[in-house]
């Protein structure tokens, strides 16, 4: 069997990070993930996810993601069956996410990606610049001089 999700949309609210008895970290949120097709003479649909991640996912989401901000998620779709506060069943059903990511968005007026982005650029060192390319010296140098497949580096 398999179990898979991807789902990129926006936050509806700002993700709740709790942590268990046992000290774990939860973050619970919802994402709005537009309809890929609209009718014509329609408004755009939405559809909405729950969506939980534990651990550092969790850390992850709470810290970096905000109300309306756009995010990647990775995982695998689970249902719980309860009873409501009216004694009836009813089934609840939310994302496990695997993986969580940044999609690109650029920030608006910095926050937390560009805050993100800051810290992962300053933290790793400077790497050295790469001397730049020589120019071709004829049009000799380009791919059709060589001679059979064996004079390919790969």
């Amino acid at each position: 069997m398999y179990n898979k999700v991807i789902m990129m949309g926006r936050l509806v609210s700002d993700p709740e990070l709790k942590t268990t008895p046992q000290g774990v970290n939860v973050c619970s949120f919802r994402i709005a993930v537009d309809r890929r097709f609209t009718p014509k003479g329609e408004e755009r649909k939405s559809d909405f996810f729950n969506v939980v991640a534990w651990r550092q996912q969790a850390e992850f989401v709470n810290r970096y993601f905000s109300k309306g901000r756009m995010i990647l998620v990775e995982g695998e779709m689970t249902t719980r069956n309860y009873t409501d506060k009216n004694g009836n069943p009813a089934t609840w059903y939310e994302i496990v996410a695997d993986r969580i990511s940044f999609t690109g968005e650029k920030s608006q007026g910095g926050g937390a990606y560009s805050d993100y982005a800051a810290s992962v650029s300053s933290a790793a060192p400077a790497a050295p610049a790469a001397p730049a390319p020589a120019a071709p010296q004829s049009p000799a140098s380009d791919f059709s001089s060589a001679a059979s497949d064996d004079d390919y580096p790969f």
